[in-house]
């Protein structure tokens, strides 16, 4: 059985971050992309550009896509959702068996970011339910993630490693 991202041993000094960070704010993601479906069900349609970027599910779903990019960007480790993670919750909980390669969840990130941002160009667009679709697409990774601990970016990016596309050249397969 092959494991489904690439862990460390948890070793002192070791860079790696927490598996359980990307899951909690998998979790917040999840939640407010299902408001964001729920209020994009709502769009009028023949609603123009200044209506449709003043919805308040279009509003919450573009500071979703900051928060991709954020991630994306600067990194796993230093989004908004981990430090809440280290501040609040990490403290409570025993320490982490294994360690994660924060580059796969980055990448994750970022497609988390083309697909909200795909979503908020069709929606300005006037493509009819284009938010509800792109949200949607999100939330059915979020809630993945969070749930389950399978990250479907995770596993783009191992795919595309492994057909020596990104990533570390001679990674060893599973």
């Amino acid at each position: 059985m092959t494991t489904t991202k690439p862990t460390l041993a948890a070793k002192p000094g070791q860079k790696g971050i927490d598996p359980r960070s990307p899951r909690f704010g998998a979790g917040i993601t999840a939640v407010l992309l299902l408001v964001v479906v729920g209020l994009g069900l709502v769009t009028p349609f023949g609603a123009t550009v200044a209506q449709r970027a003043t919805e308040p599910g279009f509003i919450l779903f573009a500071l979703i896509w900051a928060l991709f990019g954020w991630g994306a960007f600067a990194g796993v480790q230093r989004h908004p959702y981990g430090a809440i993670y280290r501040a609040l919750i990490r403290p409570r909980l025993a320490p982490p068996t294994e360690l994660e390669d924060p580059v796969p969840p980055t990448f994750a990130q970022g497609v988390g970011f083309a697909i909200t941002l795909i979503g908020i160009v069709l929606h300005l667009a006037g493509v009819p339910y284009a938010l509800v679709v792109a949200a949607g697409a999100a939330f059915v990774a979020a809630f993945l993630n969070s749930v389950f601990a399978y990250c479907l970016g995770c596993q783009i990016y191992l795919l595309l490693v492994r057909a020596g596309i990104l990533g570390r050249k001679g990674a060893a397969t599973a």
